[in-house]
């Protein structure tokens, strides 16, 4: 079989200028992103000295500077600029381009890269599992990032499917609801909510909050919350894990808002949780993919078993149904 090579610079038209190298544009990108030569040459596993050969060849090419370089930042010319926004869409062009030559097969073999963010992870165990049964010859790469980041990466085309909460732009970002559940209050059994069935989220100002990770995009969710029912929040540490959430709980460090799943999960001896009101805040989680972007084979099939195997989203909003073991609590009526 004859394999279709991708020619790697662009030409103006009927001249055979080149106007860009796309390892040059790829070079100058990462760097831009990452604020740094070194950062970017480790992301891209080449040396330093290539990095900055390939930017410099970038700027001769143009001729144009595309960068103001300083001590402490990296400042982006007016070209820089231009150059930097269009060579996203460029690159994102190409490796569609390359995806769809190389999709042209069955879905006998192959792999598929899916973004999971380490709050939403097990919600997707029921799918994964599905999938690699039916499809046992496509190895399944798993992106462990937070919610923004994968938006990012679908919208840039880096990734075809990953876990997103909501809500996103739906003129960037198509949507398969996958939960919609409330966040409980957390603390430690012997707290003063022992006896209570929900708690005001105003009624938790002032006390010490075990919070999200702020590159999390729940960590923005619950912060807006607590801004709408009056106060902000003291923060005394950030996890982006639930379990390390409810250990510094147990710990005595503070007090924390979980999604519903995992509360389900916490030992009601040594817990007490209570949905939050006034407002409630909920946790909506779904699989996003780029509104109008191409998706592989193995993508497509993905989405049917999510489809099947999410049919309706998980809630526990209809009824307020509370984790095993809490049914009991102190307190509540018979």
């Amino acid at each position: 079989m004859h394999q279709i090579g991708i020619r790697r610079t662009l030409f103006l038209p009927n001249s055979g200028v080149p106007i860009v190298e796309l390892r040059a544009l790829r070079y100058f990108i990462e760097v831009v992103r990452q604020q740094s030569f070194t950062a970017a040459a480790e992301k891209l596993h080449v040396t330093q000295p290539t990095i900055s050969k390939m930017v410099k060849a970038l700027e001769d090419e143009t001729g144009t500077q595309l960068l103001l370089r300083d001590a402490r930042q990296m400042v982006l010319t007016d070209a820089g600029r231009i150059v930097y926004q269009r060579g996203q869409d460029v690159l994102a062009a190409q490796a569609q381009l390359q995806a769809e030559l190389a999709d042209l097969g069955t879905l006998g073999r192959g792999e598929l890269t899916i973004g999971i963010p380490p709050m939403g992870g097990s919600l997707f165990t029921p799918a994964i599992a599905t999938f690699r049964q039916r499809y046992p010859k496509i190895e399944l790469k798993l992106f462990e990032q937070g919610s923004r980041a994968i938006e990012a990466a679908l919208i840039s085309g880096e990734l075809e499917l990953g876990g997103v909460l909501l809500p996103v732009d739906p003129a960037l970002i198509d949507v398969l609801p996958v939960s919609h559940e409330l966040l409980w209050l957390v603390a430690r059994r012997g707290s003063r909510w022992d006896n209570k069935l929900a708690v005001p989220l105003a009624e938790l100002a002032g006390e010490p909050f075990v919070f999200y990770g702020e590159s999390l995009a729940l960590n923005d969710v619950v912060l807006n919350a607590c801004r709408t029912a009056g106060f902000v929040p003291q923060v005394v540490g950030r996890s982006g894990h639930w379990d390390l959430m409810a250990a510094l709980v147990l710990a005595g460090v503070g007090i924390a808002l979980l999604p519903a799943p995992y509360v389900r999960r916490l030992d009601a001896g040594r817990f007490t949780c209570l949905p939050v009101s006034e407002p409630q805040i909920t946790w909506d989680m779904a699989i996003g993919w780029k509104r109008s972007g191409y998706l592989s084979h193995a993508a497509r099939a993905w989405l049917d078993v999510a489809r099947a195997e999410y049919g309706k989203p998980v809630t526990f909003l209809d009824d307020f149904v509370l984790p095993p073991g809490l049914e009991k609590r102190p307190g509540k009526p018979e």
